[in-house]
């Protein structure tokens, strides 16, 4: 009628009328994110080995990670030891401090004086023994000492054990010799025997001289 006030919509109308728009919109988006998921899934599947499980390729993942990074440390290890080596080879000496190197051997000239037997003991308290002399090559190099210091030195040859029979400090008997002329003459209970210019002579056992000990060299790591 005219005149008459028009009916009032309820106040929640309008809310009511945007629910299923909103419900609707809500349902899309949470489809869309599942397709999406589902497509991300799809893809990492088909990017493993055929076969391979997802956690099939994770635990081969996380087993094959520690292998890696153990083989690369003892590569890394190996490589050290090797560095290690050639600077010890480097830095290796066959013979201690003030030894000699000849011919596989090590030769020290004491610089004190001593007796036959003590020079002997002063020789195996290092390990060593006093001179053998296997060649005219080392006689020759213990020459060469000996005129550089003009010192009459004690070698291990004697016979004070027999009479006349010559042996060395390791028991072998005597074959190369290099005496003096004249030498040995026994005078005077000469049983030892000295190196004096590019010759032996035997001199009483009690006599004071240098002495020459004798040992084998050692070898260098990797040699």
């Amino acid at each position: 009628m005219a005149g008459e006030p028009e009916p009032q919509r309820p106040k929640n109308h309008e809310c009511l009328t945007r629910v299923p728009w909103l419900l609707l919109l809500l349902i899309s988006l949470a489809l869309f994110v599942l397709k999406l998921a589902i497509l991300v899934q799809v893809s990492r599947i088909h990017g493993y080995p055929q076969g391979q499980t997802l956690d099939q390729q994770g635990s081969s993942s996380l087993d094959a990670v520690p292998h890696e990074q153990t083989h690369s440390s003892l590569e890394q290890i190996q490589h050290q030891l090797t560095q290690i080596n050639a600077s010890l080879a480097g830095l290796c000496r066959p013979c201690p401090w003030y030894w000699e190197l000849f011919q596989g051997s090590c030769y020290l000239f004491s610089r004190t004086l001593g007796s036959w037997e003590a020079s002997a003991s002063a020789c195996q308290a290092l390990g060593a023994h006093l001179v053998i002399v296997n060649s005219i090559e080392e006689q020759r190099f213990l020459k060469f000492w000996h005129m550089r210091k003009n010192e009459l030195t004690w070698i291990g040859l004697s016979d004070h054990r027999r009479e006349g029979s010559w042996r060395w400090v390791d028991d072998t008997p005597l074959q190369l010799s290099f005496w003096r002329e004249g030498e040995p003459n026994n005078d005077g209970d000469e049983d030892c025997v000295e190196l004096g210019d590019d010759k032996w002579n035997d001199r009483r056992c009690t006599a004071n001289n240098f002495w020459v000990c004798e040992k084998p060299s050692a070898p260098c790591p990797g040699h």
